[in-house]
């Protein structure tokens, strides 16, 4: 056999061959071995975190020492009677402990349509809590309050 009687096939090449969608990462990490998107605890814990680090420095003379925690649910006893969950969690300090601040991501998301709402929902949260710490209106605490 000669070489110009064999045929060339043309090579057909395609990503998706068997219909199972794209292999691999769709982007790449900036270091290896991390995701290269947050997960929506991160990108909800750094939303709170933003919120709350500019809150708290233009009231911290007046707040003390607040700590500010995010958890999934809230833990409600079995003989719970209201018909809604809590969105947050305020236990004043007393003594030499700090404020404790909790926001609950989950109750928070399941009513959030988009990642505006989000926002929204957190900041009049965190507002409302800070007010009622500090004995305020809330729309004297951020003036992005639309409660």
């Amino acid at each position: 056999m000669d070489e110009s009687s064999v045929e060339e096939r043309p090579v057909r090449r395609t990503r998706d061959r068997r219909g199972r969608g794209m292999r691999g990462p769709g982007i790449m990490p900036s270091r290896l071995g991390t995701p290269a998107l947050r997960s929506a605890r991160e990108r909800f814990d750094a939303l709170v975190l933003d919120l709350v680090t500019e809150i708290d420095d233009r009231w911290h003379q007046q707040l003390g020492i607040v700590e500010y925690a995010v958890e999934d649910t809230p833990l409600v006893p079995d003989d719970w009677s209201a018909e809604t969950v809590p969105l947050s969690s305020l236990i004043r300090g007393q003594g030499g402990q700090a404020t404790r601040l909790v926001l609950f991501r989950r109750p928070i998301e399941h009513r959030c349509e988009t990642r505006d709402d989000l926002q929204a929902l957190v900041l009049t949260v965190v507002v409302e809590q800070i007010a009622e710490l500090l004995g305020l209106d809330a729309e004297d605490v951020d003036p992005r309050y639309a409660g």
